[in-house]
């Protein structure tokens, strides 16, 4: 059986004091020719989100998500309401510097290798020259675009395109960073990686506001939700608040003799009657794609994008400790682990009943269990110094545009 690495449990980190994002009645109706209200996007929304956290959007198709985003942006003006992003105005140039967005669709120019589109948005934010080419790099070697850095843009797949797309709302090293459908045309390593980035940006500080239809995404790095429809939010919360089911309780434990089986069933059932199911967990589709790749990757190559790449070192910044997630993926999926849902454990689900004799059950199962063995962890692999940008394709190409007349360097 492969050996898979789970997404890390989502860990409950410290909330913080500052409020990054502030709506308060926010409310924006679209007009029609006349001024006539035409359709009510966002009706009387409050919520709020604190530095550091992942905050979900979710919600179907027209429910509002899209619609406030542009809001945060300064793209549109609510009609009533107050919204505040770092306690300003989200249309203060100063608010946006610090701002990084991914749209759905990644509006990038198609001739335009991924070292020139990323030297280009370094530009529009007065990056260092030094600076800039040092992220453009580290990104370029995140996102796994290495082998087809000289491809132009608009050769790249959409799940490519998604990849320097993120790039360029990173290139700033923003404070708020707002992914829409961040993972759409990936595959699932690289919907790993994204969700990896995810928790490091987390990690050091960061605020993320994510956008996505693909739930099992959302419930592996969002700290909370809100969900829309018809333009309101219909719930919000912690995903431990809003997905606990409080009238049923999960017992875990390895395979167990027959013997005791019986004996643990008959305690269960003698509490709550026949709603005992007994049944073996298994992984997850992900983790076992991630196996199969990992096995893969073993004995070929491939000329497409690339993955199991650190994230980028100005990201992860100084105070990133740990090491575990910042090595590559596919690195880690080598090291042994006890897998997560290995055919070796058992799973009781029963109706919570606090009146079942937990001590019978603890003295009946505690021979059937070993202590599983400890792994020694493997040390991510150091990354490389960055290599210098040329940018002499971008000059011969810009001066074709301009007729002939050769810009400066």
């Amino acid at each position: 059986m492969a050996s898979t690495v789970p997404l890390p449990t989502q860990a409950a980190r410290p909330a913080s004091a500052e409020v990054v994002i502030q709506a308060a009645g926010l409310t924006k109706i679209f007009k029609d020719f006349w001024g006539r209200p035409k359709a009510r996007a966002v009706d009387n929304v409050d919520f709020e989100v604190r530095r550091g956290e992942v905050f979900g959007l979710l919600g179907p198709n027209g429910s509002g998500k899209s619609t406030t985003i542009k809001m945060l942006l300064g793209l549109l003006y609510p009609t009533k309401g107050q919204i505040s992003v770092f306690g300003a105005s989200p249309r203060d140039v100063k608010t946006k510097a610090r701002i990084g967005y991914l749209p759905e669709e990644s509006y990038l120019y198609k001739y335009l290798n991924p070292e020139e589109t990323l030297d280009f948005f370094g530009n529009l934010f007065a990056l260092d020259s030094g600076d800039r080419r040092q992220r453009i790099e580290e990104l370029i070697e995140m996102v796994g675009l290495n082998q087809a850095r000289t491809r132009t843009v608009g050769e790249f797949s959409k799940g490519m395109q998604r990849r320097i797309g993120l790039a360029q709302a990173l290139i700033n090293d923003p404070d708020l960073v707002i992914l829409d459908e961040p993972t759409a045309g990936l595959d699932p390593i690289g919907c790993r990686e994204i969700k990896d980035l995810i928790r490091a940006l987390a990690r050091r500080g960061k605020t993320v506001i994510l956008s996505s239809h693909l739930l099992a995404d959302v419930e592996d790095v969002c700290d909370r939700v809100v969900i829309y429809y018809g333009g309101k939010i219909q719930a919000q919360g912690t995903l431990k608040e809003l997905l606990a089911a409080p009238d049923e309780v999960r017992i875990t434990s390895p395979v167990l003799s027959r013997d005791t089986t019986e004996k643990v069933l008959a305690i269960l059932r003698n509490e709550v009657g026949d709603r005992v199911r007994l049944e073996n967990p298994t992984q997850n589709l992900e983790n076992y794609f991630l196996g199969v790749v990992e096995r893969a990757r073993a004995q070929a190559q491939t000329s497409g994008a690339t993955s199991g790449n650190q994230v980028a070192a100005f990201i992860r910044g100084s105070a990133e400790t740990d090491t575990r997630r910042d090595e590559g993926l596919l690195d880690r999926l080598s090291r042994p682990t006890a897998a997560t849902g290995a055919p070796s454990a058992t799973t009781a689900s029963v109706p919570a009943a606090p009146s079942v004799d937990t001590g019978k059950l603890a003295a009946l199962t505690r021979a059937e269990t070993a202590p599983a063995p400890t792994s020694a962890a493997s040390q991510a692999p150091a990354a490389e110094a960055p290599r210098p940008v040329d940018l002499t394709q971008a000059n011969e190409k810009l001066s074709g545009l301009l007729g002939g007349k050769k810009p400066q360097p």
